[in-house]
């Protein structure tokens, strides 16, 4: 699925270069999870966005599917992410004057598809995650929880191979919080996708396959669950 070697990445901060990843390698198979942890500034975000196509890199290799995300023009990149993979964001990151289904239904402009398609589309991504019911509402109608999982549906709805998950459960509670894991969870051993989830919460990066860690933009050893403890 994933191959990356040497990659780099840096960026100005008050006109100062800051390097958020820096010679970076990591293989990740079809079909696994993979949670990344690490303190705030770290690079973990910014790797997330390497592997979603959503940045370039300045050096070094970012394989994905047998291509070099690097190396493709944007159009190639835009395609990339409008088919193959799928983001979750800690802020929701919902259009608060669009109903629920039009705001899952907006992942889907870029591939073009019938209008027939995209409602059932809408229908059955909205149905996964138990909203169902809740299609004409906004979001300012809905807890956090059912927000997420709006934002959880308009990531499946492309019906991508890899969903990348940037603290998807920042901003709840608890109990919310350990609902969405099971539901996350539930979607990627029912489906098959590709898991890469950012949290620096430990009892959630517990429930993945393998544990990454970064720290000043470096990634360390990966290690299961089993081998951390």
């Amino acid at each position: 699925m994933y191959t990356l070697s040497g990659v780099t990445k840096s960026y100005r901060k008050r006109g100062n270069p800051v390097t958020a990843v820096q010679d970076v390698d990591l293989s990740i198979a079809d079909g696994e999870w993979l949670a990344i942890q690490g303190r705030t500034g770290s690079g973990k975000t910014t790797l997330l966005q390497l592997l979603g196509a959503m940045q370039r890199p300045d050096g070094g290799v970012v394989g994905f599917d047998g291509r070099d995300l690097a190396m493709l023009p944007e159009t190639g990149l835009a395609k990339v992410r409008a088919a193959a993979i799928g983001f979750v964001f800690q802020t929701f990151n919902l259009i608060p004057t669009l109903s629920v289904a039009e705001n899952v239904e907006a992942a889907l402009v870029p591939q073009r598809l019938s209008a027939a398609d995209q409602r059932a589309r809408v229908a059955a991504a909205l149905d996964s995650v138990g909203l169902a019911d809740r299609a004409h509402h906004l979001p300012s109608e809905l807890s956090g929880g059912q927000q997420q999982r709006v934002g959880i549906a308009r990531a499946l709805v492309k019906q991508p191979k890899v969903l990348l998950a940037d603290e998807p459960t920042g901003n709840l509670d608890i109990d919310t919080r350990d609902e969405i894991m099971s539901l996350l969870e539930a979607l990627w051993r029912d489906r098959g996708l590709t898991l890469v989830l950012v949290t620096h919460d430990s009892a959630i990066a517990s429930r993945a396959q393998r544990i990454a860690t970064m720290k000043d933009g470096r990634l360390s050893v990966t290690v299961t669950p089993e081998e951390r403890r």
